[in-house]
């Protein structure tokens, strides 16, 4: 039997939650410390640990909650029909998990669960990232010799590869964009992508 939270606690949460998220907003997730998120919150330090198990475990939840609401736009807009409106639909969520190399090593590190008791926020993103863009490929203008959740897999994959080169200074001469387009024109066109004749 499961013991019902109190409001007391909910409310606690809420209030760190808030001000970690005003900090974000004055800031950035980088400058985010634990001292300032019980400080503004008006709570002690054990508190904080209470209810997270360190600063990355409330990262997870502030995180996971914005791409959610990326996923729910995505979601929410038609099925793109080529590889410049499938740019354009992940462009939003592109944007902020490259917006600081805090952000990205933060989903990077929550992105595996090894277990099913670690499944947080963000990992539970990369599965709805796949379920919201196979509905992309059941049908329509891309390959279709392969599993739709394999080509959403694939467009994940090839999305946090362009992300990451763009942290590393001795590939960032290139925009996402520019890295990303053909990847996913290879992966979703590949006889096309290879046919000179285009």
């Amino acid at each position: 039997m499961t013991t019902a939270i109190q409001p007391r606690t909910l409310k606690t949460r809420a209030r760190l939650i808030e001000a970690a998220t005003a900090i974000v907003e004055d800031s950035s997730f980088t400058e985010l410390r634990v001292e300032e998120v019980v400080r503004r919150a008006g709570v002690a330090k054990g508190t904080f640990f209470a209810h997270f198990k360190d600063k990355d475990a409330l990262l997870d939840r502030m995180i996971g909650e914005i791409i959610d609401q990326h996923l729910d736009q995505i979601g929410a807009g038609a099925a793109p029909t080529s590889v410049d409106q499938i740019m354009v639909a992940l462009t939003p969520l592109m944007t902020f998990i490259g917006s600081e190399r805090e952000v990205f090593g933060v989903i990077l590190r929550y992105s595996g669960a090894t277990t099913v008791e670690e499944i947080g926020p963000i990992a539970a993103t990369f599965e709805r990232f796949v379920l919201v863009l196979s509905d992309w490929f059941i049908d329509g203008p891309f390959r279709q010799d392969a599993d739709p959740a394999t080509l959403a897999e694939g467009v994940q994959a090839f999305m946090f590869q362009a992300l990451a080169l763009n942290f590393c200074a001795i590939n960032n001469q290139r925009s996402v964009h520019d890295r990303l387009r053909p990847y996913l024109e290879l992966w979703l066109h590949p006889a096309k992508a290879l046919d000179p004749q285009g």
